[in-house]
């Protein structure tokens, strides 16, 4: 399974740095980590609501399912 987590710099529901902290001590092979993706946009909790943020989440998104399909 491949996972992407799109976080928001200014996010007030997820706190700041969690998923970063939850990769770094979650007890998997660490060969797993490599099907987990993250990106931070300048935007809160709901960045699909901010155009630059939006703009930057659907490329993330297709780079994202690209990259999928091809492993």
């Amino acid at each position: 399974m491949k996972v992407f987590v799109a976080m928001g710099y200014y996010d007030m529901a997820t706190p700041y740095y969690a998923v970063e902290y939850t990769l770094g001590h979650i007890s998997i092979d660490p060969a797993l980590l490599k099907n987990f993706s993250t990106s931070y946009y300048e935007a809160g909790h709901m960045m699909y609501i901010d155009e630059k943020s939006l703009t930057k989440l659907h490329g993330d998104i297709e780079k994202f399912m690209q990259e999928s399909m091809r492993r």
